[in-house]
């Protein structure tokens, strides 16, 4: 066995995401005791659109999707900003930011599936091992709350937010399919405008927008960093990995972003870890080095599949 020969920019550009992802529960969950869920991710969506419109601006490039595009990336939109960060960000007023983290990485589980038959990746023994150990550290980790099931406003926000994983896993799958090669900076900005508006429309229509308080400097200091870096640039990181390789992989490779969303959680909010939050943690980083491994006999694949990301480098 050794481990999968990957682009360095590849490598680098999953290092950053997992770092700003595996942070961003802390300010989310901070930010959540002042703003509305709706309004505030509607906030950082349409703060995180206007950077990158600026970007796109000083780069000279197109701004606007051709006519037969816009439908398709309204429907990315609605998967990613009202599916995903829509219903995560309201079911976090229930759960702590640490657990948040962990539901939401039941996608890549869901998304080995997907891919399996919408992608033609192929579920391999090796993904299926990865996979089955990182469920495998999930439940472990979940295992006081499964062993306690009972229904109230915990369980309706934890069955959210692994309805929003659900949601994340298709519109990466939809992603790759549609638009591999497309404008990644295009087309994350349209999608954080269009989700951005979606949710700021619902949010004026079922929260109250009246008694906002702005005057925390502390609060605009983590709706910029959920914005700027957790938004814009984790979005558009994102958009370009899975571009650039298999979507079940890229999925599989950010799982250490619930294990440093768990940590952040104990450093920053106090939130408990327990020992069967660090064995099942232990578990998904099991998960993680499985699926990084390939059979020695598979180096010819693996060569020409790097040679194909380095080309596409450009595609960012």
């Amino acid at each position: 066995m050794a481990v999968i020969e990957m682009n360095p920019r590849v490598f680098a550009a999953i290092f950053l995401l997992c770092l700003t992802w595996g942070y961003l529960w802390v300010p989310m969950k901070i930010s959540l005791h002042t703003f509305p869920p709706f309004f505030f991710t509607a906030l950082r969506l349409l703060i995180g659109g206007l950077c990158l419109l600026l970007l796109q601006i000083f780069l000279k490039k197109s701004i606007f999707p051709s006519r037969h595009e816009w439908a398709k990336i309204l429907l990315l939109s609605g998967l990613m900003c009202i599916g995903y960060y829509g219903l995560s960000t309201f079911g976090m007023q229930y759960v702590g930011s640490g657990l948040s983290a962990i539901l939401v990485y039941t996608m890549p589980i869901i998304i080995g599936v997907l891919a399996h038959y919408f992608l033609a990746e192929r579920l391999n023994t090796q993904k299926l091992i990865g996979l089955g150990l990182g469920t495998l550290g999930i439940l472990i980790i979940l295992s006081n709350q499964l062993l306690h099931l009972k229904f109230n406003l915990t369980l309706f926000g934890e069955l959210l937010i692994i309805l929003a994983a659900f949601f994340w896993a298709c519109a990466t799958v939809y992603m790759k399919k549609q638009f591999a090669s497309y404008d990644k900076i295009k087309l994350t900005m349209w999608q954080l405008f269009m989700g951005g508006l979606m949710l700021y429309v619902l949010a004026y229509a079922t929260e109250d927008l009246s008694h906002l308080a702005w005057h925390n400097n502390m609060t605009l200091l983590y709706v910029g960093y959920s914005s700027v870096l957790g938004t814009a640039l984790a979005f558009l990181l994102w958009n370009w990995i899975v571009s650039q390789i298999d979507a079940s992989l890229a999925s599989i490779s950010i799982m250490s972003v619930p294990l440093l969303g768990m940590f952040f959680g104990h450093v920053q909010l106090h939130e408990p870890l327990s020992l069967n939050i660090l064995l099942g943690a232990v578990f998904i980083c099991l998960g993680i080095i499985s699926c990084s491994l390939k059979r020695s006999g598979s180096g010819s694949f693996n060569q020409h599949k790097t040679a194909h990301i380095c080309l596409n480098d450009k595609d960012l």
